[in-house]
């Protein structure tokens, strides 16, 4: 053997050369270097660590390496989120682990978060900050001063090293341990068995290849002597027969090659997949662990807070009809995920609910939890027109005096061609790319704002309730019960032509009248105005706005919803929650609402604030679920509302609570002892075959029917919205494209009248809603589009010459 690093020779040389893989003797060497130069970066580092532990050891400093150990600990500025920067953690390095807790007390029991520096990559952005990045996960963490940050790089650096050193010497010793199972020392040792059956194989073609080589250079060698033309004759003849000898050791070779890689890329995968699945387990075990530590931790905390009497009853059923029992985001161990970005309840604190079974607790507490009624006991519970039971909403309040359709045309089996698609959009601008209506249902976007009525007659109830608060409980039920609706709806609805309207008329049978109109184009909104017998008015303004991220899109409703009594004129606002469409690209759609939905009573100042908890794959919460506070004007909380909003809402009333003590961040849990919860809201079923009619309620189906009278810019004479409800998609799609031609071409010539005017200096006005005006809202200062009236006078006396013709 040769120096160190200098090449080898023989015939190893030769099959290192044509399969482009050095020997083994060469590997052993680089192994071997490799090892020298870590061993040598370990003792540089070392003495580095060791000389500016020596110079600032009069310094104070918040990383104190314990004595006799590895350990590096002390305090770090960790990034969270936009909402709260960079937190205060006590992190820990230990054997090549990086872990950080909230205090140095939650060594004993919680460990926010661990990283492997052996894998990890350590980048330095600015004078105090540190980034480590490994497996996806990266931390942002800064120091308070320079020297602080060397100091723990230093650390890290050492750490890391020594965490590659133990890795490898490991790896290196791997052969010699024994598996603990039988059943994979077994398999282990059968793989190992044909691995070297075959490395046995690939050694003797080596040497075999080796031989036929040197006789075939021996040959040419004795060609090149050669003057007399016959002996040139049997040497070429010999060389010919030598040379097909090694070309047939050489495809032998390269066959057992060939099945040796595919035996060992079998097993590799077959062992990624087996390793990925135990870190994916270990990684949710630690995770459920915490959150159990966490669970624990909080009922140890409400047990001591809670008041005697709560604990001392016997088999008291502790029901989760609030927040949750577990604490915040800020408190929970994934408090750095961007999950935490959809907590918006910051200012209301977490709570426990525990049902009361003493009706003497209920009249003693009854006196401080009233309501905003003047002082008047409720009557929530009670046998008058207000109660809410589980027998109130199984069925419609009256039977309608006409007979509706309870089916449509079952929607075709249409496959979505991207080509067919793509193919039309080559050489043309992106406002003018015609969207098939495979990617819609048969409604337009005007007639989903009329689903929000699905649930009417909670309102009706809501008008007959005396008590304020109890209305609260019924309006919130009401905002929830408009996304029951959209849990199976992937499918968008038809954007409305501007000008275009939809009435829907039920005041005979519901008592209730509805009118939408698309009043903007660019950005697109719809007014919506609801005029009740019942003692209630509803109108709102929608725009929607949307972003595509990827692999969701966003949708986010801008506008109020208002909604006033006539008897009492309380006035509730509120807005939308976001809408997310999941699996864009590839993989089956599924919606969530996530958010928080504010409803504010402007007259007597009471709040109720509702949580839409986003779906997570990790979370032992029910999915879809809604949990919401009434309050009072005093910010006294009255009732707890939850359930989920594709099923149902509860309310349970707060007889007592109780303020816990202050926690190590600040933050107080309060105890609330409630009454049994009562139902207010409950989903109607979907009518049989809706999987194969777009998903549509009872009250989805009768929208398109047809109705006399109505104008010619409604909704349910649009052409192609009917050719789709019909099954005829191609002649929808052509449908669609001239509908939106004509209005590009009504748009154009709209700006060209307004050019000309600006040219002449003549004013020029812009479009305006036939049936809807704006004006400011004295509740919330914006300026909204509200109804001007004449609607339904215009079809009582069938006259529509003022309407557009936009179909």
């Amino acid at each position: 053997m040769g120096r160190v690093g200098a090449p080898c020779s023989g015939p190893g040389r030769i099959v290192s050369f044509l399969t482009a893989v050095p020997c083994l003797s060469c590997k052993q060497q680089r192994r071997r270097r490799r090892r020298h130069h870590r061993s040598a970066a370990v003792d540089r580092g070392r003495r580095r660590m060791s000389e500016q532990g020596k110079s600032a050891a009069s310094t104070p400093a918040s990383g104190t390496p314990a004595p006799g150990s590895d350990m590096y600990k002390g305090w770090l500025f960790k990034w969270t989120n936009y909402i709260k920067g960079y937190q205060r953690r006590w992190f820990v390095l230990s054997n090549g682990l990086l872990s950080y807790y909230r205090t140095q007390a939650e060594m004993a029991h919680t460990c926010r978060g661990t990283i492997n520096l052996a894998t990890a990559h350590i980048d330095t952005e600015d004078t105090c900050n540190i980034v480590l990045s490994s497996g996806g996960r990266t931390y942002h963490l800064k120091a308070s001063t320079e020297v602080e940050r060397q100091r723990w790089v230093t650390a890290l650096e050492l750490a890391k090293a020594k965490a590659i050193r133990m890795m490898n010497d490991q790896s290196d010793d791997s052969a010699d341990e024994e598996p603990t199972s039988q059943s994979d020392h077994s398999e282990i040792q059968g793989t190992l068995k044909t691995l070297a059956s075959k490395l046995d194989d690939l050694s003797t073609c080596n040497d075999l290849i080796a031989k036929h080589g040197a006789a075939l250079q021996r040959s040419l060698s004795e060609l090149e002597t050669l003057r007399v033309p016959l002996e040139g004759g049997e040497k070429n003849k010999a060389v010919n027969e030598r040379a097909t000898l090694f070309r047939i050791t050489s495809n032998a070779m390269i066959n057992a090659c060939r099945d040796f890689l595919d035996l060992a890329e079998s097993h590799s995968r077959r062992w990624q997949r087996v390793l990925q699945h135990e870190r994916e387990q270990r990684t949710h075990l630690e995770e459920t662990i915490e959150q159990l530590a966490e669970q624990h931790n909080s009922l140890e905390r409400a047990c001591r807070e809670a008041p005697t009497h709560a604990v001392n009853t016997p088999n008291t059923p502790t029901t989760d009809t609030g927040v949750s029992e577990r604490p915040r985001k800020e408190e929970a161990s994934g408090e750095d995920e961007d999950t935490e970005y959809f907590d918006a309840m910051e200012d209301s604190p977490a709570f426990i609910t525990v049902t009361a079974t003493d009706p003497s607790q209920h009249r003693r507490s009854q006196s401080n939890l009233n309501g905003a009624s003047g002082g008047q006991p409720s009557n929530w519970n009670q046998e008058d027109n207000c109660s809410v039971s589980s027998n109130d909403f199984s069925g419609k309040e009256l039977q309608p005096h006409r007979k509706r359709r309870t089916q449509i045309p079952e929607k075709p089996n249409y496959s979505l061609n991207l080509w067919s698609i793509m193919k039309n959009c080559i050489g043309k601008e992106l406002s003018k790319i015609p969207m098939p209506v495979n990617f819609n249902e048969p409604l337009s976007m005007l007639q989903r704002l009329m689903e929000d009525l699905e649930y009417h007659e909670l309102l009706d109830k809501a008008a007959r309730c005396e008590n304020s608060l109890e209305q609260m409980c019924l309006v919130a039920a009401f905002s929830v019960s408009s996304y029951s609706t959209t849990v199976h709806r992937t499918a968008k609805p038809f954007n409305p032509l501007l000008g275009e309207t939809y009435e829907l008329d039920r005041l005979e049978e519901f008592g209730y009248r509805s009118l939408c109109e698309q009043v903007s184009h660019h950005p697109p909104a719809a007014a919506h105005h609801v005029m009740s017998q019942r003692g209630w008015t509803l109108w709102q303004e929608i725009t929607i706005a949307s972003k595509f991220r990827g692999k969701y899109l966003s949708i986010m409703p801008l506008g109020a919803i208002h909604l006033q009594f006539h008897a009492s004129g309380n006035h509730y606002v509120w807005r939308k929650v976001t809408s997310t469409v999941h699996n864009i690209i590839v993989g089956k759609l599924w919606i969530d609402q996530s958010g928080d939905i504010d409803i504010v009573n402007h007259r007597t100042k009471e709040t109720c604030q509702l949580k839409f908890s986003p779906y997570s794959y990790f979370s032992r919460e029910v999915p879809r679920k809604v949990t919401g506070v009434v309050k009072d004007s005093d910010g006294q909380a009255h009732y707890i509302l939850s359930g989920t909003w594709d099923d149902k809402m509860e309310s349970a009333k707060i007889v007592q609570s109780s303020r816990g003590s202050s926690s190590s961040e600040g933050k107080q849990k309060t105890v609330y002892q409630t009454l049994t919860p009562k139902l207010l809201w409950k989903k109607y079923p979907l009518p049989e075959n809706a999987e194969n009619m777009y998903y549509f309620s009872s009250l989805a189906l009768t929208l398109n029917e047809e109705e006399e009278g109505v104008c010619w810019t409604d909704s349910r004479l649009r052409p192609d919205q009917q050719l789709m409800e019909a099954g005829c998609w191609d002649e929808a799609n052509v449908e669609k494209q001239r509908l939106e031609e004509k209005q590009r071409a009504t748009r154009r010539r709209r700006e060209a009248e307004a050019s000309k005017a600006i040219d002449e200096g003549q004013n020029f006005e812009g479009y305006r809603p036939l049936w809807f005006h704006q004006r400011t809202d004295e509740m919330t200062g914006e300026t909204i589009y509200v109804y001007k009236g004449g609607y339904w006078e215009a079809k009582e006396r069938q006259e529509w010459s003022m309407c557009p013709d936009i179909f």
